[in-house]
């Protein structure tokens, strides 16, 4: 047969109409998948789902990337190929056994062969258009994962609607009565965390790796660490307006647009798992493992967290008055550092969507044969498969949720606590304030109060720049017993930065959405002290104590 085989024709010397069918179909799907994508997102900026929106933003990104590496093997594939190396360096590091011999491609040869005999192509033509293919199919399964993983957070957290709705309620506010006193076991909360267990570290690691797999997030600990946050971080008698559900979902929102990117740490996990893909290392055997084990660790953590803050309210006193509340704070978490967590469901989700994606080329490149030196026996294929399945419902439905409620018990609540009005005005007042000092230093003017950026007086308080912003619909209707935020944007200055304590600090509250609710007439303590950076602002907790 190999007489008579034909060789490939050039682009000159093929039909025009051939050329012109293939073009045509290749941009059809190229401008259908834009136009979608496009129209995806001008749908998510109607809906105001800033998050989703930048979400999305960051797949197209990462689509770009995954072309641009595409683009350039296709371009140097040539140059590459024409690399050579000598045998006995290319013998080494394979991901199949030396007597496993495929079938040789056809229509490619290797050239560095035919010129010395004893060197080979540090990576044939072959091979180039195999990786071409996996970059393809990794970003499909990104994009799947990206959307399961959404859906099946979304749809865990649909479950706390229902939760959230009960505290609105007058039978949840008769039985949680700040003036009831209680024991603190007698209370739902702790009897479910404080038993003989809970002192334990060992039988503490236990029952928290058990209890991911069976009611991970239940109504005690929802209704519990909502409470905790209420009072941490917002005013007195905001609990029955505060809708802490839409606030973890605008949360989780945002967490997702950090789970669907791909940083440069990321791609270099990405390039060890190639690495380590060599026979005798049996990679099969444990490196799909590797992601379930981090996502149960982080998700035996979280449940510690709560066990924590439970035993936390044990030991500052055996009765309680009215609900049990939790202490939030960054110690509760490794390195003090909630964010961490995030990085390491991050890392698990991309390196399993990497292994899901192998495994299918793997098999595509096969002739769609299972069984391949990468998968040698039905067992491999069987552990490859469940592990990735498990490793990704796990992590989407029940670990990515309870990390969006436990890292709100961190020390600072997130901007998401504001619609995108509010905290557009905040940025911009703030930015206002730092051209202000920078001003004033410049120029040698002021004092060293007026130097510093004290609390907004009118005309510069982010109430007086929502004047410029419409209300949505989730914008809440001005109390009839409380006057109109706009009408409360007189703010005193005080000499120190740290608390906001006069009465008008409500007209502020007014102007979020129904997540802060307004507060009353009456003067309210300093709850917390606003610390905002650069790029995004946060609320600390102050350090002092509650009556």
């Amino acid at each position: 047969m190999g007489g008579d085989q034909v060789p490939q024709k050039k682009l000159e010397q093929t039909p025009t109409w051939a050329v012109a069918v293939v073009c045509f179909v290749i941009l059809a799907i190229s401008i259908l998948i834009e136009h979608t994508i496009e129209h995806l997102g001008k749908w998510l900026k109607k809906k105001h789902k800033k998050a989703l929106h930048e979400a999305l933003e960051k797949v197209k990104g990462e689509l770009m990337l995954l072309g641009f590496i595409s683009l350039m093997l296709v371009v140097f594939q040539d140059h590459i190929s024409n690399i050579c190396i000598p045998k006995s360096v290319a013998s080494t590091w394979h991901p199949c056994h030396p007597n496993d011999k495929s079938k040789d491609p056809e229509g490619y040869f290797d050239k560095c062969a035919e010129k010395n005999k004893d060197k080979v192509a540090f990576v044939s033509e072959y091979g180039i258009h195999q990786l071409h293919i996996f970059i393809f199919v990794l970003a499909i399964f990104h994009i799947l994962q990206c959307m399961v993983t959404l859906t099946l957070g979304r749809t865990k957290m649909s479950i706390w609607k229902a939760w959230e709705d009960l505290t609105k309620t007058v039978e949840h506010q008769y039985y949680n009565d700040p003036e009831r006193f209680r024991f603190t076991r007698d209370t739902t909360f702790g009897r479910r965390h404080l038993s003989s267990w809970s002192r334990s570290p060992i039988s503490l690691w236990i029952i928290s790796f058990f209890r991911q797999f069976y009611g991970s997030v239940n109504k005690v600990d929802y209704m519990a660490l909502r409470h905790g946050f209420v009072v941490a971080h917002l005013a007195p008698g905001s609990e029955a307006k505060f809708d802490f559900q839409k606030y973890i979902k605008r949360s989780l929102e945002e967490d997702f647009s950090v789970v669907v990117g791909i940083s440069p740490t990321i791609w270099f996990f990405a390039v060890l798992t190639l690495l380590t893909n060599t026979h005798g290392w049996y990679a099969y055997f444990w490196l799909p493992f590797i992601p379930l084990f981090v996502i149960l660790l982080v998700g035996t953590k979280l449940q510690m967290i709560i066990t924590t803050m439970a035993l936390r309210i044990q030991d500052r006193g055996e009765v309680v008055k009215g609900a049990p509340v939790v202490e939030p704070g960054d110690e509760l978490f490794w390195f003090n550092n909630p964010r961490l967590v995030l990085f390491f469901i991050h890392v698990t989700l991309f390196q399993n969507a990497f292994q899901l994606a192998f495994f299918t080329w793997s098999t595509f490149d096969n002739g769609f044969k299972i069984n391949s030196c990468f998968h040698r026996t039905t067992a491999d294929v069987v552990i490859r498969l469940t592990m990735g399945v498990l490793t990704q419902v796990l992590c989407s439905y029940v670990t990515l949720p309870l990390y969006a409620l436990v890292t709100q018990m961190g020390s600072t609540m997130r901007p998401t606590i504001f619609n995108d009005n509010v905290a557009a005005a905040l940025k911009n007042w703030h930015h206002g304030a730092r051209k202000h000092v920078k001003h004033n230093k410049e120029h040698g003017d002021g004092s060293t109060f007026s130097s510093r950026p004290g609390t907004p007086t009118h005309g510069m308080s982010p109430v007086h720049l929502l004047h410029k912003h419409p209300q949505h619909s989730d914008s809440p209707v001005a109390s009839p017993r409380a006057p109109s935020n706009y009408e409360n944007d007189q703010w005193d200055v005080e000499a120190s930065h740290n608390d906001v304590r006069d009465p008008e600090d409500e007209g502020m509250q007014h102007a979020t959405t129904d997540e802060l609710p307004p507060t009353g007439l009456h003067p309210i303590r300093a709850q917390h002290e606003i610390n905002i950076g650069l790029s995004e602002f946060s609320f600390g907790r102050a350090h002092t104590s509650r009556n």
